[in-house]
């Protein structure tokens, strides 16, 4: 005991040696350390402020303890800025000026933030604010203000792209009235062009308007036809807004609301009340990825707080406070942390204010470089600074029901929507869809996707404007009662847009208003009638309107439900034979010879194929081949009244002296038969679907020549952007790929036509009695001749019978005589016959028979007999008679051959 006494008595002054030590050195550290003043100026009474708070004072508690050799120590100095920009003002002035902050972190919103950022731009004292999102901050311009947290406008196009995915085409902003509500809105209306969408109506509510005022905004919203809202505000007038719109009956089915990261980010902060308000509300919201730095911090934020949950804005203020610690570290060795002592004015009369004599930070120029290239990951992510704020690629898309949020997807930068961050996507941006989302609950609970525009119940009817014209009434025709003069609108067009509107999937009420003056004439061309369109007189506008491209900068069209194109017309030489030698033409000059010395069956068998090969072979041709022609030709065009094509014509070349106008098809077939050189038109130039209405009647005197102009045929035209327009295409497809379509055409195109469509025809023509009169008269006159000829034959040949048989009668006839008296015999009597000679014969013929011979010899012998002639009877060697017999039968006519018999008999 003595021995440990004495030991510990020799040992007491060195361990009160080293003790001393410790205490000198600790407190040597102690002074060494540098206390750096940095503000803060938030709405340290609002929820979101004090627990902003809390994560800044966490964050620099455990920095320190983690870097304990740090020679800097930050100490905050928080001022209120009562939820005013006057007090943020104030706390910011009084902070630089008082207490010479290095920094200021705040404000808390973006309304407190333009004073501030200009205080800290003169003062050289960088304000960072992690709360502060409007994008119209960034118009100040100033390097002293950075924004760790992201831009409002990097969400929009997270917006756009669901707008896009369900095909929505218009939509209406509400949004607070100040700068963080308009701070979004250029981005917004920048978005939604790039995808076609209209903003119809922007609706802008005051953070200090009553809940009278909040319903009566709400109530012109529900007279619009527009469904789909986009909401750009903060948690406590977005909470006024939902439950006076679920009072109103505006949170029911057919509503789409879209709230942006203002509330989505906050919603922990709203109550249940809230949440069951916004049953059905799509949201998109900042995302972190669960990093381990973040879970982390969850899990010691509970343990420190209990069950707050750890939003955003306390990550932001988090990596904030971890960032300006590190920034101030690393300039502390070589940069005075203090403020010039030279006032930059150090005037103080009466006019003075407390900005002339503000001094400013000699650290301000170091720490914005350092804060602009710290680079950490902290818990909100990457905390690295581009252009002085913070940048956002993905959001998720969450859907609000009763019991919180439910994710339905997300959206990336470089991708789009999609559904889940697990799968690996990357390439083109796929938001078009949208089955890139999980199923949504919207408003009224359904899943059924509203279409997101729909015609009020008190809404007044569609002023559909139709064109007033004077031809071509089969497609649009104005008609007025006698009595009541109450329009009647008929036609292919009407009939058209009347069965697509009947498909619609919901009700559209619309009225025709004709296109006249009060006297019932036309008002003026279509593209008058497109541009009353535009400035809003008329709702849209139904008639044989033609798509064209400078109409389409006013209106929107619908998809065309006519043929396209435009075409020239002109008439035909009709080269088809049908005059009264047309009969002559299929045979030469041989073959008719040929033929008839033919039989006349075969000769017209022959005739007959011919002619019909002939027939079918011949058309009707252009009298111009190409439109060329006409332009070298310089002959009259005519065009459609009030058309657009009499300017397409003068772009063509063609002079307006040329150009002759018609209104109906029957004005256009008299010009035609004018033609040029009387005051008429020799081609005209007009669309399709009013060439076969003008063809249907006079198809066989006009043909349709080269080329064919493009264009796009009949539209029906509505507002830019207006809804209807997608739906009514729909229908417009469904009507003309059906037999719907047919059907109108049957009734309004169709029902006038009686010639074949095509302009030439390769078919037969058919021939009347007019085409054989010289065919009939030919064979009129033959035949009269052939009888007549046959009539003077006979005549001929009667006369020279009788004077042959006066001759035989006559004394000195030959050298045959009889006496006077003489009786005669018939056995024993011949006529004088002249010598035979047997080389002599005449042509052979053809040969009498047995009972000819007899009935000829016959008649000789009683005419003999009669006449009294004195016979003669001659000695015949009989060798000789046979011999005469023989030739006789062959050779010697009728008549011989009987006296030959007679002699041989005698």
């Amino acid at each position: 005991m003595s021995l440990f006494n004495h030991l510990l008595s020799r040992a007491l002054p060195l361990w009160l040696l080293f003790f001393i030590n410790f205490l000198v050195l600790l407190g040597k550290s102690q002074q060494e350390v540098l206390q750096v003043q940095v503000g803060i100026v938030l709405d340290t009474n609002a929820t979101l402020a004090a627990l902003s708070l809390r994560a800044i004072n966490m964050s620099l508690s455990e920095f320190y303890n983690t870097h304990n050799g740090f020679k800097t120590r930050i100490v905050l100095n928080i001022r209120d800025s009562k939820r005013t920009v006057v007090g943020a003002a104030a706390s910011a002035l009084y902070l630089i000026k008082k207490r010479e902050v290095v920094a200021i972190i705040g404000p808390g919103n973006s309304m407190q933030a333009p004073f501030l950022i200009n205080l800290g731009n003169q003062s050289q004292v960088p304000i960072i604010s992690f709360s502060a999102s409007s994008p119209v901050l960034d118009s100040l311009r100033s390097p002293y203000f950075i924004r760790a947290t992201h831009d409002d406008s990097s969400q929009v196009h997270a917006i756009s792209a669901i707008i896009e995915s369900f095909r929505w085409r218009e939509v209406v902003p509400i949004y607070a009235d100040n700068e963080f509500g308009e701070g979004i809105l250029p981005y917004l209306v920048d978005a939604f062009q790039e995808i076609n969408v209209r903003i119809r109506y922007r609706s802008a509510i005051s953070v200090h308007s009553t809940d009278d005022l909040v319903k009566k905004e709400l109530y012109k919203l529900m007279t619009m036809p527009t469904r789909v809202f986009i909401v750009h505000m903060l948690p406590d007038l977005g909470s006024r807004l939902f439950s006076i719109a679920k009072e109103i009956g505006m949170m029911t089915k057919g509503y789409v609301w879209i709230v942006t990261n203002g509330i989505a980010d906050q919603m922990s902060v709203m109550g249940e009340s809230s949440l069951e308000n916004m049953h059905g509300v799509l949201g998109v919201k900042t995302y972190f990825s669960r990093s381990k730095e973040l879970m982390y911090l969850e899990t010691r934020w509970r343990k420190r707080f209990g069950g707050e949950e750890l939003n955003n804005f306390e990550c932001w203020g988090y990596d904030t406070a971890t960032a300006l610690a590190m920034s101030i570290e690393e300039i502390s060795s070589n940069v005075n942390m203090s403020f010039s002592q030279t006032k930059r004015n150090t005037s103080r009369d009466d006019t003075g204010t407390d900005l002339d004599d503000l001094s400013f930070a000699l650290s301000g120029p170091k720490l914005l470089q350092a804060l602009a290239t710290v680079s950490f990951k902290g818990v909100a992510g990457r905390f690295q600074l581009k252009n002085g704020k913070l940048e956002a690629t993905t959001f998720k898309i969450v859907n609000i029901e009763e019991s919180g949020e439910r994710t339905v997807g997300f959206w990336k930068s470089k991708v789009g929507l999609v559904k889940s961050l697990r799968v690996n996507q990357t390439g083109i941006k796929i938001s078009h869809s949208s089955h890139r989302l999980r199923p949504i609950i919207w408003p009224g609970d359904t899943i059924f996707v509203p279409k997101g525009w729909e015609f009020p119940t008190n809404a007044k009817k569609l002023r559909i404007a139709v064109p007033k014209k004077d031809g071509f009434n089969n497609f649009v025709e104005v008609t007025k009662d006698a009595n009541t003069n109450a329009p009647t609108i008929t036609g292919f067009c009407i009939d058209v847009f009347d069965t697509a509107m009947r498909q619609m999937p919901y009700a559209v009420p619309y009225e025709y208003i004709p296109f006249e003056t009060p006297d019932g004439k036309p008002r003026g061309s279509y593209d008058e009638m497109v541009y009353h369109v535009f400035l809003g007189e008329f709702d849209g506008a139904v008639g044989d309107t033609t798509i064209l491209a400078n109409r389409s900068t006013y209106v929107d069209f619908a998809l065309p439900y006519s043929e396209t194109g435009i075409v020239v017309v002109v008439p035909v030489k009709d080269e088809r034979e049908k005059g009264k030698w047309v009969f002559l033409k299929p045979l030469t000059r041989e073959l008719w010879f040929l033929t008839a010395a033919s039989f006349l069956y075969i000769g017209i068998m022959s005739y007959t194929a011919t002619l019909t090969s002939m027939l079918t072979v011949q058309e009707l041709r252009p009298t111009v081949r190409h439109m060329d022609d006409l332009r070298n030709s310089g002959v009259n065009i005519g065009y459609q009244t009030g058309s657009f094509t009499f300017e397409r014509l003068k772009q063509m070349g063609y002079k307006e002296s040329r150009l002759k106008t018609y209104d109906t098809p029957q004005e256009m077939h008299e010009l035609f038969l004018k033609k040029s050189s009387n005051g008429g038109i020799d081609a005209a130039f007009d669309e399709v679907a009013y060439v076969k209405l003008f063809m249907a009647k006079y198809c066989s005197k006009y043909t349709i020549i080269e080329p064919t102009f493009k264009a796009d045929g009949f539209g029906f035209a509505f507002p830019l952007g207006s809804p209807l327009v997608p739906d009514l295409s729909r229908q417009i497809l469904n009507i003309t790929e059906g037999e719907t379509m047919k059907a109108i055409e049957n009734k309004w195109l169709l029902g006038e036509k009686h010639c074949l469509d095509s302009t030439t025809s390769d078919s037969p023509i058919r021939l009347d009695h007019h085409s054989f009169e010289a065919l009939f008269t030919i064979v009129f006159v033959v035949s009269m001749l052939l009888l007549l000829a046959m009539l003077v034959c006979r005549r001929y040949r009667q006369e020279s019978k009788s004077g042959e048989i006066n001759a035989n009668n006559s004394p000195t006839d030959g050298n045959m005589r009889a006496p006077p008296n003489q009786p005669t015999d018939d056995n024993m009597r011949a006529p004088t016959s002249p010598p035979i000679d047997d080389q002599v014969l005449e042509p052979p013929g053809p040969a009498l028979n047995e009972a000819d011979d007899q009935d000829q010899l016959l008649n000789d012998e009683v005419n003999v007999g009669d006449r009294n002639e004195v016979d003669i009877i001659v000695e015949v060697d009989p060798t000789l008679v046979h011999r005469r017999n023989l030739i006789t039968s062959k050779t010697i006519p009728t008549r011989r051959a009987a006296l030959f018999s007679r002699i041989k008999s005698a």
